[in-house]
């Protein structure tokens, strides 16, 4: 399964992603919702894992 986690803070997003990458997941990581829209537009995934306050997108527009 590949799960896209978009999170601006860099220590909650290492451990997300080693979380998820320790029990069989396929993780691509995203520091901004910008980068985080680009990717999943870009690429498909089974699952997103989007922070809420995050800058120049947040999370409640994540999919607009």
């Amino acid at each position: 399964m590949r799960v896209l986690g978009v999170e601006d803070d860099p220590k909650i997003a290492s451990f997300i992603g080693k979380g998820l990458q320790e029990t069989g997941f396929a993780v691509d990581l995203a520091a901004d919702g910008e980068e985080g829209l680009y990717l999943g537009q870009s690429e498909p995934y089974d699952a997103a894992i989007v922070d809420v306050m995050m800058p120049k997108r947040d999370g409640l527009r994540f999919s607009e």
